[in-house]
């Protein structure tokens, strides 16, 4: 619930246009006290970066301090539901489309709108479309962060070793019948151990050295690393409307298709089956050189390009589908505020502050994920060119019509993704043709919704 008194009082100041008011007579400054905002997060390459925004906050700010936390994903996630169902969570957390949803049903996130609209913050200097994420029937529960696409990551002494010009990467196309160019370079880049490549009749699928292409299986309900984007670009979409839909489409031919390409590409050799893939992860695999290509997220810049890559990695553009067109999920965070804390005031000077350019500014000049507010993301460009990287194929989407899509945002998500999870699972390992196992599962996942 909010808390009337300190929203008045916001609403007061942001009409009188006192800067910095914002409750700042009542939380700190009220009998002198000092105010520290718990703040988490998952990332360990953004946690320098938003270091350097909290101690320039603290400096704009005398009276509150923020105390960064940070966890891994899935220990993340796991920790802050248990603190919120104890009533003890941060003030202020990063936030996820995908687990969003069930803390908004279960009120346990600040509706900011009336900050936003006492401070007059200007929603139009972020990447277009990514205010929208974080809204419900009129309510709103964060600014926009950063924004991710994707891309098609490759070793590059693995094309030079197989003849492959990396030029060609950049027109491939992609089909579900036959895989179209894409999997054309996908099978001469998959070598068997006596060096004969997929294109070669005598090529031993049981003994693959080197894989042309390294899917990601573990990808839930979205398939953002991969069969989300081909699937899109075959005219899949997720449900009825996004966000906030209620009927889902996981049973759509242009989906089944998809997935069907995907099995048969591990049927061929062209990449490892579900249950043969290394336990290591995506990253890990790509860096000892068992595979030539992946579609990995912008936020996986600094795995691949930065000092610590273990091989010589590159970027394409995703593969133009039947559509007409390639197509990328752009997916963004953002930064929740607890409904339960005792520093709502505080708490969104913080978030206020994250979601500003002079924030996102900083993050943007350390070369780790693109800002969500537009000017940032320029200033990330350039210090990744700065660094001799080019990345300029994750922005290009942005900047062609149809060139993104959102990923699903609405309620039940942890159930919907075990639920596709465990079908598609069954699919790879060749339990179920992908026909069955999806129809199964969309009715499942719409059962949800009645």
């Amino acid at each position: 619930m909010i808390d009337r008194k300190r929203v008045g009082a916001a609403l007061l100041c942001g009409l009188l246009a006192l800067t910095g008011c914002g409750g700042a007579g009542e939380e700190p400054g009220s009998g002198g006290g000092q105010v520290t905002l718990d703040y988490w997060l998952w990332d360990d390459n953004q946690q320098a970066a938003y270091q350097a925004c909290a101690d320039a906050f603290a400096a704009a700010n005398p009276g509150i301090t923020v105390k960064i936390t940070q966890t891994a994903w899935a220990q993340y996630w796991q920790n802050l539901t248990t603190q919120l169902a104890a009533g003890d969570a941060p003030d202020v957390w990063t936030n996820q489309v995908s687990y969003y949803p069930q803390f908004v049903t279960s009120r346990q996130i600040l509706d900011i709108q009336p900050y936003v609209d006492a401070d007059k913050v200007d929603l139009s200097q972020y990447q277009d479309g990514l205010a929208d994420l974080w809204t419900k029937d009129g309510k709103r529960y964060g600014l926009p962060k950063d924004w991710d696409t994707e891309a098609v990551v490759y070793n590059s002494d693995l094309l030079a070793k197989a003849g492959v010009d990396p030029a060609e990467l950049a027109n491939l196309t992609w089909n579900p019948q036959d895989g179209g160019t894409f999997e054309q370079v996908i099978a001469k880049l998959t070598v068997d151990s006596k060096g004969r490549n997929g294109l070669d009749p005598a090529f031993d699928k049981d003994d693959v050295a080197v894989y042309g292409y390294l899917p990601e299986w573990n990808d839930g309900s979205q398939g953002q690393n991969g069969w989300g984007e081909l699937a899109a670009a075959n005219g899949f979409v997720y449900l009825d409307k996004n966000p906030w839909g209620t009927q889902y489409k996981y049973d759509d031919p242009k989906l089944i298709e998809t997935i069907g390409w995907y099995k048969a590409l591990t049927d061929k050799g062209f990449a490892p089956k579900f249950d043969k893939q290394s336990t290591l992860g995506i990253d890990a695999v790509m860096n000892s050189g068992k595979a030539a290509l992946t579609i990995a997220g912008s936020w996986t810049i600094n795995t691949y390009l930065g000092e610590g890559a273990q091989q010589k990695f590159a970027l394409a553009p995703l593969p133009v589908g039947p559509s007409g067109t390639r197509k990328s999920a752009i997916n963004g965070l953002s930064d929740a505020i607890w409904a339960g804390t005792e520093h709502k005031d505080a708490a969104w000077k913080w978030v206020k502050y994250l979601g500003s350019a002079d924030c996102q500014n900083t993050v943007g000049d350390k070369a780790v994920v693109f800002p969500a507010v537009k000017t940032a993301t320029d200033r990330a460009l350039a210090a990744h060119k700065a660094k001799g990287r080019d990345v300029q194929v994750y922005v290009d989407y942005t900047k062609t019509p149809g060139g993104t899509f959102l990923l699903p945002i609405t309620d039940h998500g942890t159930e919907i993704s075990q639920i596709v999870q465990d079908a598609l699972q069954s699919v790879i390992l060749g339990q179920i043709s992908p026909a069955d196992a999806l129809t199964k599962a969309n009715q499942q996942v719409n059962a949800l919704f009645v």
